[in-house]
């Protein structure tokens, strides 16, 4: 991969990520499905494991109020290896800070999530 084409993954992953992210997204159930791989797992800050239909049972609910978006600092990505990307950031959200990290791979529809960590940062 030339660096270009490193850039352009790492930047489809980001836009991936915060789309991801963004309330009116979530509340899409359509939408989020574009974005997760059909393998998608999570391992959540609380420590539960998630897959795609639980997380679409949450995101649908409306657990990401617009009146309080999750602010994210410090993203940065790596291409892994051709086809995945992994993101770092952390996100603040109602008071609580997470340090983030996810696998974005790239799959015959574009670039989804595969997998999704979130722990608590102190």
């Amino acid at each position: 991969m030339t660096s270009d084409e490193r850039e352009q993954a790492v930047q489809a992953a980001i836009d991936g990520e915060l789309r991801l992210l963004d309330p009116e997204v979530r509340a899409s159930p359509d939408r989020v499905l574009e974005l997760l791989d059909p393998e998608f797992t999570e391992i959540g800050a609380s420590g539960r494991r998630w897959d795609v239909e639980s997380i679409l049972a949450v995101t649908s609910g409306g657990s990401v109020s617009p009146e309080s978006p999750v602010k994210v600092s410090e993203m940065s990505g790596a291409v892994l290896a051709p086809g995945l990307v992994q993101l770092k950031y952390f996100a603040d959200n109602q008071g609580r800070r997470v340090w983030r990290s996810s696998l974005w791979r790239l799959t015959e529809t574009g670039w989804r999530m595969y997998f999704h960590q979130g722990t608590p940062a102190g």
